[in-house]
């Protein structure tokens, strides 16, 4: 059964939903609902390591993700984009590369943009092959914020962060 929380952030509310299978989605949402109760052990976890991570304390998350009923070539980008390291960019043409085409670019954009599982799987990450920042479910503005806030020192160097 699923289950929903909010988490409170320097960004704004992230609601969380998910179930002892895995996280299903984390999304930025305008105003805190009920929660569910009584939360999956995931799910709680989900809590409180996205509450470390806004706090400056975690780089990396370790959770099970749920994500039946998603696209195969989807699944496959996602997975791409758990392997960025903290603080580091990549572009939509190296993923679209690793996964075998690089034609592909629009088809990994496209994949970044339903990706219901934002700062856990991280899409905010992956900028255009010349480092301008592009094409994110929440803004540039949101984009180039939580970039800073991984990478404060080197983020204005666009090229040091590849």
């Amino acid at each position: 059964m699923l289950c929903t929380i909010f988490v409170d952030t320097i960004f704004g509310i992230f609601r969380v939903t998910g179930s002892d299978f895995g996280i299903r989605e984390v999304i930025l949402v305008d105003e805190k609902g009920k929660s569910d109760s009584p939360v999956p052990k995931e799910v709680q976890k989900a809590k409180n390591q996205l509450e470390e991570y806004f706090e400056g304390r975690r780089k990396s998350f370790d959770l099970k993700l749920d994500w039946s009923g998603a696209p195969e070539y989807h699944q496959k980008v996602w997975k791409e984009l758990q392997k960025i390291p903290f603080g580091r960019t990549t572009s939509y043409l190296d993923i679209a590369e690793k996964l075998g085409d690089k034609k592909a670019v629009r088809a990994v954009g496209q994949a970044n943009k339903r990706n219901p599982i934002a700062i856990v799987v991280p899409c905010h990450r992956v900028v255009a092959k010349n480092g301008d920042l592009q094409g994110y479910f929440y803004g540039v503005d949101m984009k180039r914020r939580l970039l800073e806030m991984e990478n404060p020192m080197q983020f204005g160097e666009q090229a040091s962060l590849f």
